[in-house]
C-alpha cells in the first residue's frame, strides 16, 4: 500500500518527556487551525505504593489550554508495556476521541486470558472510540492523517502520519537506539523488519517521532529524526541490513532482555484504553499479578 503524504503540511509538535519511563508524549497541532492531537500520553504510577497521579498528563493539559487548542484525538500507537496511558483522564478534561489499531482485539484476547479477566472484560475494542485499519484516514482540524499498520513489536502497532510528521511508537528508535523488542506475545522479528521497511518507504524528508529514548552512550535524550537518517544510520536496520540478519540479531538480543518494570499494570490498564479495572464490592480497585509470569 502506498501512503499518500503531504510534506507541505508541517504540524507543530511539542514533546513531553517522562523520565520515569523514558516515554515521549506529543501534542500535535494542525498548522491550519487550533485543533490538535495527543499521542501516547502517560499516567504516573508509584507501583510499590499503588498510587496513581497525573503530573505528566496535567502538563499536557495545561499546554493545550494555555495555547488555546482544541483536542480532537488521543492516539495510542499501541498497547504499551512500559507505561500507563492517561487518555481517559485527559479526555475528561479536554474531550477528543481515543483511537488505536484494530488488532487491539488480539491483544485483549491474549492478555484477557493471561490476567483471567473473565467474560465481563470486553475483548472487542469497545473501550476505544475508534479502531484503525491499515490505511485508514482521519482529520485533525484541516490536516489529513493516515494510520499505517506496523506490527512486530505488538500486533496492534500503528504508525500515524500527520503531514510531514510520523509517530512510529515502538517500531523504531533513534538511529543509535535501533529498534524495539519483538518477543512479547503476538510480536515477531520478521514482521517488525517488514514494518520498519514500510516506515522507511516514506519520503526521506519525513520527520519521525519516537515513543521512547534511552540516551545511548550517555547522549542527551532525543526523539526526532528523519527517514533519511534512519535509512543511513539505524544500527539495527540501516545501511541495507537484510531481513535474515535482523531476525537473527533481534531474536538473540530479545532473549537477553528483562521484562519492563511496569508490564503488569501497563497491560491491564492499556488494554482498557487507559482505564483502571472495575472496583470490587467494597469500591477498591486491584491489579492482578500472574505468579507464573507472562
Amino acid at each position: 500500500m502506498t501512503i499518500k503524504t503531504n510534506l507541505s503540511i508541517k504540524p507543530e509538535v511539542k514533546g513531553f518527556f517522562d523520565p520515569a519511563t523514558n516515554t515521549i508524549s506529543y501534542v500535535v497541532k494542525d498548522p491550519g487551525s487550533d485543533a490538535c492531537a495527543i499521542v501516547d500520553s502517560v499516567m504516573d504510577i508509584d507501583y510499590a505504593a499503588g498510587r496513581i497521579t497525573y503530573d505528566h498528563a496535567d502538563a499536557m493539559i495545561t499546554y493545550v489550554k494555555e495555547h488555546g487548542l482544541k483536542l480532537e484525538w488521543l492516539i495510542e500507537t499501541h498497547v504499551h508495556a512500559d507505561h500507563l496511558s492517561a487518555a481517559p483522564y485527559i479526555q475528561r478534561e479536554l474531550g477528543g476521541k481515543i483511537g488505536i489499531g484494530r488488532n487491539i482485539t488480539v491483544v485483549q484476547d491474549t492478555f484477557g486470558k493471561i490476567f483471567n479477566e473473565g467474560t465481563e472484560f470486553q475483548r472487542d475494542g469497545s473501550q476505544f472510540d475508534r479502531l484503525f485499519d491499515d490505511g485508514d484516514t482521519y482529520t485533525v482540524g484541516t490536516m489529513d492523517c493516515v494510520a499505517m499498520h506496523t506490527p512486530g513489536h505488538t500486533p496492534a502497532c500503528m504508525t500515524h502520519v500527520m503531514g510531514d510528521a510520523a509517530f512510529v511508537g515502538d517500531t523504531l528508535f533513534m538511529p543509535d537506539g535501533g529498534s524495539a523488542r519483538a518477543d512479547f506475545p503476538g510480536g515477531e522479528a520478521g514482521q517488525l523488519y517488514d514494518s520498519i521497511q514500510k516506515v522507511l518507504a516514506l519520503p526521506d524528508e519525513m520527520r519521525l517521532f519516537m515513543c521512547h529514548d534511552y540516551g545511548p552512550n550517555g547522549r542527551d535524550i532525543k526523539w526526532e529524526t528523519t527517514v533519511a537518517e534512519e535509512k543511513a544510520h539505524n544500527i539495527h536496520v540501516g545501511s541495507g541490513k537484510t531481513r535474515d540478519e535482523f531476525i537473527k540479531f533481534r531474536t538473540e538480543r530479545d532473549a537477553q532482555l528483562d521484562m519492563p518494570k511496569l508490564i503488569i499494570p501497563s497491560l491491564q490498564v492499556n488494554m482498557r484504553a487507559g482505564s483502571l479495572p472495575e472496583p470490587d464490592e467494597s469500591g477498591k480497585r486491584f491489579l492482578k499479578v500472574p505468579v507464573n509470569g507472562l
